[in-house]
């Protein structure tokens, strides 16, 4: 048996470093690296109610793997999305607004 502070713990820090960083980051990347670690938090929080519990063949361990495989495609959709934002407008800054924002306040 387990102590279940220590993986708590990493899990509310690994949600709250998330959080933070969704708040407070400006650039895409960075705000999707936020949600991949609130995404581990909640996978750490899974794996270790899985293990505290009774039974070990309960879908604790296998859940985690189908969230990692949807989290990876995730990650290279979000990443083609970006690539395409950085291809078009120049840069991935979040708070930047586009050129077509930025044309319409100029004009008359």
């Amino acid at each position: 048996m387990i102590h279940l502070v220590g993986p708590y713990l990493l899990a509310s820090a690994l949600v709250g470093l998330g959080v933070a960083g969704v708040a407070v980051r400006r650039n895409a990347v960075l705000v999707l690296v936020g949600v991949e670690l609130m995404l581990s938090g909640g996978l750490v929080l899974l794996v270790t109610t899985q293990a505290a519990g009774a039974d070990r063949w309960a879908a604790g361990s296998v859940l985690p793997l189908f969230t990692i495989t949807i989290a990876a495609a995730e990650v290279v959709v979000a990443l083609a999305v970006v690539l395409a934002v950085f291809r078009r407008r120049g840069s991935i800054d979040l708070d930047e607004p586009s050129p077509a924002e930025t044309t319409a306040e100029v004009a008359p």
